[in-house]
């Protein structure tokens, strides 16, 4: 017969008792810092509501601009989706706070500037929602609007827009997921938002890995809550039977 053998593990007494102590060490502290860090993500929400405004404002002017608007405007606000949506949001950061706006002697604190950049970068991402919403649409429904005396911006606002906004909700739940993850790069700036909180925690504390699983958490909750409001946001503003022709359940 073959001989088994059988390892145990043992651990000490005291060991375990070290970890355990350890752990409530951790729990106290993060008990602690909790404030602190719900407090950046005061700061978070801010940010990423100022770039969503923003993105929204300027977003859908630029959206019917690049669909109804002449060529040369057409061109113009593709150079700008391609200018913003081509370098990454660090490379913005730095070339706004630290290049543009001192050439322009403008002086903007860092907070400003990255709901600016955001909101910049976020403008022409959210024109792209807004774009495909509006041609999803059937031509017909401009030419019924012209057939009856509306003027093209008429059209625009009281027939278009509407229904592409309730359809651009989706695309612009997702922006602000987006949005959310992307505020953390602004800690290259020293905005006071969680990941700028929690680093100052860790390096206090030097408990780099119960901070940063904090902030996943926040993190995690702030998207899943956001997204959440936007799906009842549709729920309640979608057109009744307008999914079902084009085949959704």
């Amino acid at each position: 017969m073959e001989e088994r053998k059988v390892f145990i593990l043992c651990v000490s007494p005291s060991k375990i008792k070290r970890q355990k102590i350890k752990m409530m060490e951790d729990l106290v502290m993060i008990y602690g810092a909790l404030p602190y860090l719900l407090k950046g993500s005061i700061v978070t929400i801010e940010l990423v509501s100022g770039a969503l405004g923003l993105g929204l404002i300027m977003g859908i002017p630029m959206s019917a601009g690049q669909v109804y608007g002449s060529k040369p405007i057409s061109k113009i606000i593709s150079f700008y989706v391609w200018f913003f949506r081509g370098l990454p949001v660090l490379v913005l950061l730095f070339l706004f706070y630290f290049g543009l706006f001192p050439l322009l002697k403008i002086n903007l604190s860092a907070f400003t500037t990255a709901v600016l950049v955001l909101g910049l970068r976020s403008t022409a991402y959210q024109s792209q929602i807004f774009r495909g919403s509006i041609q999803s649409l059937r031509k017909e429904q401009m030419l019924a609007a012209r057939s009856i005396g509306m003027s093209r911006f008429k059209a625009v606002i009281y027939i278009i827009l509407p229904q592409a906004l309730r359809m651009s909700i989706p695309g612009w739940s997702n922006e602000y997921s987006i949005i959310l993850k992307d505020s953390a790069i602004t800690y290259a700036l020293g905005v006071m938002e969680i990941l700028t909180r929690g680093n100052f925690i860790a390096t206090r504390t030097y408990k780099p890995m119960p901070v940063f699983l904090t902030c996943a958490v926040i993190f995690l909750i702030l998207t899943y809550g956001g997204v959440k409001l936007l799906d009842l946001l549709e729920k309640k503003v979608r057109i009744p039977g307008y999914g079902e022709r084009r085949g959704e359940i």
